[in-house]
């Protein structure tokens, strides 16, 4: 009897010890198809599948900036076959926008992998008027509180690109959050909102469409995928430099061994030739970096992420 009890015990730590992988993974997407996060995650996916030999799925679970995601995860098994594509504002705004967080996202969950950075791009649909980022401040100064701006939800880069412009330029300009990029991109299509920052990936097809009209990008220079668009610095906003990441988590408690063998996999991936191509023709640029080194990054940048939106929120 003991000895069947002890198997018993035992049972969850042999399963743990088999080979890594032994059955499909799956990388959960806390965001709405068609976006940046789920763009990136299904290619980085596609080559994982191809490299382990194993089936990666990916999962929309949308909701709560984020949040609804990354618990998912949290709650999960940590033996390495649940995953989750989590960002620079689930792990830095969250904590920070909302009161009651449904878990801890710095302690609850585990930093693996970095998988990309990137720009966001100010977009305009056609029927706005302005054609430069100057030209957008002189009409909202001109009829405070009458121009709307998109954003994919609360507490997102998307949002906090936003909040950033509207504070740096004195504005009132009326945010309008969606459950996701996708929805509010729709709607920014269709003139229901004038502007948006988005993540460049998801408005590249309308900007080259001639759906949207791109007036700058936030980061330090000017992006690959669209070179002849001026950064909002060369629009004469020194000091604007917003830039998004997103990168893997694993709920806390996953074994070394299977976290290196993620990270490891995830290199191979972002190196692959094609997963290069087709991230520079998004606007996405592949980051390689050890799990220590990668927690240090999402530190850094959370502290910087953080103490902008407390000058923002003290402004207001």
């Amino acid at each position: 009897m003991f000895r069947l009890f002890a198997i018993a015990l035992l049972a969850p730590l042999l399963a743990w010890g088999q080979a890594f992988p032994s059955k499909p993974l799956r990388i959960v997407v806390p965001f709405t198809p068609a976006g940046a996060v789920d763009i990136a995650t299904r290619a980085t996916a596609h080559e994982m599948q191809r490299i382990l030999g194993h089936p990666v799925t990916v999962e929309n679970k949308p909701g709560a900036g984020g949040n609804l995601g990354v618990l998912d995860v949290s709650r999960s098994t940590p033996d390495g076959y649940s995953i989750v594509m989590s960002t620079s504002g689930i792990q830095a705004i969250n904590p920070f926008l909302y009161s009651k967080m449904p878990l801890d996202v710095n302690k609850d969950l585990v930093s693996v992998a970095p998988i990309v950075s990137l720009n966001n791009v100010l977009v305009v649909h056609p029927s706005f008027p302005p054609r430069s980022v100057k030209e957008v401040i002189e009409l909202v100064r001109k009829y405070p509180g009458k121009y709307t701006y998109a954003s994919s939800g609360n507490g997102t880069s998307i949002h906090m690109s936003g909040a950033m412009f509207t504070f740096l330029t004195k504005t009132d300009i009326v945010h309008i959050p969606y459950k996701g990029s996708s929805p509010a991109i729709t709607d920014l299509l269709a003139g229901q909102t004038q502007m948006m920052f988005d993540n460049i990936p998801s408005s590249l097809p309308h900007i080259k469409a001639g759906k949207l009209i791109a007036l700058a990008t936030t980061g330090a220079k000017r992006d690959p995928a669209l070179p002849d668009v001026p950064t909002m610095q060369e629009a004469g906003f020194k000091g604007y430099n917003l830039i998004n990441w997103f990168g893997l988590w694993l709920p806390a408690g996953a074994q070394p061994d299977v976290m290196a063998r993620i990270h490891a996999e995830v290199v191979k991936a972002l190196a692959d030739p094609q997963v290069k191509e087709q991230f520079d023709a998004q606007g996405l640029e592949g980051v390689g970096m050890p799990p220590a080194e990668f927690a240090r990054f999402v530190e850094k940048e959370s502290a910087f992420i953080i103490d902008l939106a407390r000058r923002i929120k003290g402004a207001k």
